[in-house]
């Protein structure tokens, strides 16, 4: 592409690919993803909501970490279906107008940056801190709507775990998200900043590497 850089296949169609199978295709690989990277962090919480139900007196306190897991994933496939529609939108424009294309390394340094400092802000600190293990409580649910509400409550949790992780997601996205090794670091980070004592420091500490990181990419992309 001008500006030196290369599209992934899972953008667009190829090889007689329509848009839905590609869209298929990355959402499938989406979903296996956010398995992959999230359940190290959301497991504890899943653990401890099975322990308060359990204490409650709940005997189907497996089936409700069940449902609570499906509204969780099922807000990651659908952020990934929006990303899926944003970011194969811009690569189709960028594919149409190479001026477009020529600038797109400045628009990548620039969402490395933008992630960086978002890690600094009290959005952040704030979803962050309804993600820890030890702050996410359990809906009360009489018998007859115990299932949909531990599912709402997955649906909330993912809500507030895509908001704050969103900067590493663009991050990923800018990096390359078939990126086995982004993906681990990206991985680790998210987990860190939800499990370490001191996660809001381990955000500020990504923060600034991403912010460095950023600087490096805005600097090679106007001057190379």
């Amino acid at each position: 592409m001008p500006g030196g850089w290369l599209v992934s296949t899972m953008w667009t169609p190829v090889c007689g690919q329509g848009w839905a199978d590609t869209a298929a295709c990355f959402i499938g690989m989406w979903s296996a993803m956010m398995v992959v990277m999230m359940l190290p962090s959301i497991a504890p919480v899943l653990w401890r909501a099975r322990q308060a139900w359990r204490d409650r007196g709940q005997r189907c306190a497996g089936a409700l970490v069940a449902m609570m897991a499906a509204g969780y994933f099922g807000v990651c496939v659908a952020t990934g279906a929006g990303i899926f529609v944003l970011v194969a939108a811009l690569v189709e424009a960028a594919m149409q107008f190479p001026a477009l294309a020529r600038a797109a390394p400045v628009w990548f340094a620039a969402v490395v940056l933008l992630a960086g400092g978002y890690q600094f802000t009290a959005a952040k600190s704030r979803e962050l801190a309804g993600c820890r293990p030890t702050t996410c409580d359990v809906p009360q649910g009489t018998s007859t709507w115990r299932c949909l509400a531990a599912l709402r409550h997955g649906m909330r949790l993912g809500g507030r775990c895509t908001r704050a992780c969103a900067g590493l997601t663009a991050i990923l996205l800018v990096v390359g998200v078939m990126d086995w090794r982004a993906m681990a670091v990206v991985g680790a980070a998210i987990t860190a900043e939800r499990l370490a004592p001191q996660g809001e420091r381990v955000a500020w500490v990504v923060g600034a590497l991403s912010l460095v990181a950023g600087v490096y990419l805005m600097t090679h992309a106007l001057w190379s």
